[in-house]
């Protein structure tokens, strides 16, 4: 009975433990205090990130893409995740956060109420964005249009339902490590930038594991569509047989070699990169190119 005693004892401390290490972790004031926003450089930060691709209203276009009131659907394994109203809204969008807020959600995945938001918002990509980028992003921001559409809750069924497990999820998948690590020309460090961080090209292109991490291993290497139709290609030089002029055109114009036209929700990614200088869209070529080729 003693040893039982102890094994619970030993059970609770483990338990509470982990619960702390758990706990959301905020950034410090400082990291972004002393920070001043460019808004003409926060509209790239905006297209890079694919804000509106999210966060626009279902089916909107042309101006209404910079209404971000939400509301469209992303079905995953896990439930629905209905992206929120992000717009100047003081009450249901983000008028009244501040730029440490922003900060705080897209790298550290935390509210402005202190409590984890699930990675549906693709905060294990933001998690490796330069503060000058997201004080940029905020500056931007602040100038688009308020909404009041009220945000949807998201559809999951337990335990996924349980916000406070996201904090064991984010001990295990959260860092600011480069999927593809070393030292890159100085062209492709920026396509790594852009793809790994804003643009967050693995969260749809790189398998997951059962709990939602990416399989590493099999960085861009092609996925599951979470919507059930049909699959989410293999982008590592091997299988996408590209070159950087066929990359570059392809996200400039949305044609493929092959006089094939983009389609999905890989348009808007299209749309996002052909708004960013050309040289940017070079550096993504780069970068693809030295990716590890997955069979």
């Amino acid at each position: 009975m003693r040893v039982m005693r102890w094994l619970v004892v030993l059970g609770l401390v483990a338990a509470g433990g982990l619960y702390v290490m758990a706990r959301p972790k905020s950034l410090a004031a400082a990291a972004v205090a002393d920070l001043k926003g460019d808004a003409v450089h926060g509209e790239q930060v905006f297209w890079a990130a694919g804000c509106a691709s999210c966060h626009m209203a279902p089916d909107a276009t042309g101006g209404a893409e910079l209404v971000l009131s939400g509301g469209q659907r992303f079905p995953s394994d896990f439930g629905t995740f209905i992206a929120p109203n992000i717009s100047q809204d003081p009450d249901h969008g983000i008028g009244k956060w501040s730029m440490l807020d922003l900060a705080n959600a897209i790298t550290r995945g935390v509210s402005p109420k202190g409590e984890h938001y699930y990675p549906a918002l693709p905060y294990a990509s933001y998690a490796r964005m330069e503060m000058q980028d997201v004080a940029d992003l905020y500056a931007f921001l602040k100038t688009l249009p308020a909404d009041p559409t009220p945000s949807q809750p998201h559809e999951l069924g337990f335990p996924f339902s349980i916000r406070d497990s996201i904090g064991v999820w984010k001990l295990m998948f959260l860092s600011d490590d480069w999927a593809l690590p070393g030292n890159l020309t100085p062209t492709a460090t920026r396509g790594r930038y852009i793809a790994e961080a804003m643009a967050h090209c693995g969260e749809c292109h790189t398998p997951r594991n059962i709990l939602g991490g990416l399989d590493l291993s099999r960085w861009l290497g092609g996925a599951p569509n979470p919507s059930g139709q049909g699959r989410i290609p293999n982008i590592t030089p091997a299988k996408l047989g590209w070159t950087a002029a066929d990359i570059v055109q392809y996200l400039s114009t949305g044609f493929t070699p092959e006089y094939d036209s983009v389609g999905g929700h890989m348009a808007h990614v299209v749309e996002n990169m052909a708004r960013l200088p050309e040289s940017d869209r070079l550096a993504v070529a780069e970068y693809l190119l030295a990716v590890p080729n997955v069979q």
